[in-house]
């Protein structure tokens, strides 16, 4: 892992020369946590969380204590920016899905760089504007009445954002069950009874869609 590693991999660091990047790694500490360790909550210090190797899941509990998928953290994503800005993590968790390399800068630093280089913060406020983006379209597909409209919806939408029939899940069936508010049992199902109606085809985790037509119908139902 060279030097300043969480910062060339980092989008919000993109425009920053070499001197800068030095400059932040040197806030930067670096920590390897094994398989379904939390390395966020509202326990833990104030700070950006940055994943260097391997992947980590975002979400909160709801009252009940169920955990809601927000998103999967790979290498180069980042979590904990509202703590930049002064708001206090409440509900926000972040849990690695294997053995993963993390890097984290306290709030207190972060904000002096924030001062030096107002690009960062600018592209923060972009980051934030795209998450809060993200959690509203999970809301709309959690709107829908049935699974099979979440999932149709969920393909759909995957596929129109890499432009490609076929797409690779970007996460687990437990995941992406919980992302949709369901069970890895239904999900497995109804993929399934997609692949006996001929809409999707589906080898392991690439799925290939066949049928948008009927699937755009299944999700205006």
């Amino acid at each position: 892992m060279s030097e300043h590693i969480c910062a060339e991999i980092v989008p919000i660091f993109e425009q920053l020369d070499h001197d800068e990047l030095l400059k932040i790694s040197s806030l930067v500490v670096h920590h390897h946590f094994q398989k379904g360790e939390v390395i966020l909550s509202p326990n833990t210090p104030s700070q950006l969380v940055i994943v260097a190797a391997g992947a980590a899941k975002s979400y909160q509990l709801s009252a009940s204590g169920k955990e809601q998928l927000l998103s999967v953290l790979d290498a180069g994503d980042f979590e904990g920016e509202k703590n930049l800005f002064g708001v206090q993590n409440q509900e926000l968790y972040v849990e690695t899905l294997k053995n993963s390399a993390v890097c984290t800068i306290a709030t207190s630093e972060f904000q002096q760089l924030l001062e030096n280089y107002p690009s960062i913060a600018l592209k923060l406020l972009k980051s934030n504007a795209e998450k809060i983006a993200a959690l509203e379209k999970q809301n709309q597909l959690l709107n829908h009445d049935s699974v099979e409209q979440r999932l149709a919806t969920y393909l759909l939408d995957l596929a129109k954002i890499k432009n490609n029939d076929q797409i690779v899940l970007p996460m687990k069936l437990k995941e992406l069950a919980s992302f949709l508010g369901t069970t890895p049992e239904t999900i497995s199902r109804k993929l399934h009874i997609f692949s006996d109606r001929a809409l999707i085809n589906q080898e392991r985790h690439t799925i290939t869609i066949k049928d948008s037509t009927a699937l755009e119908e299944l999700k205006n139902a």
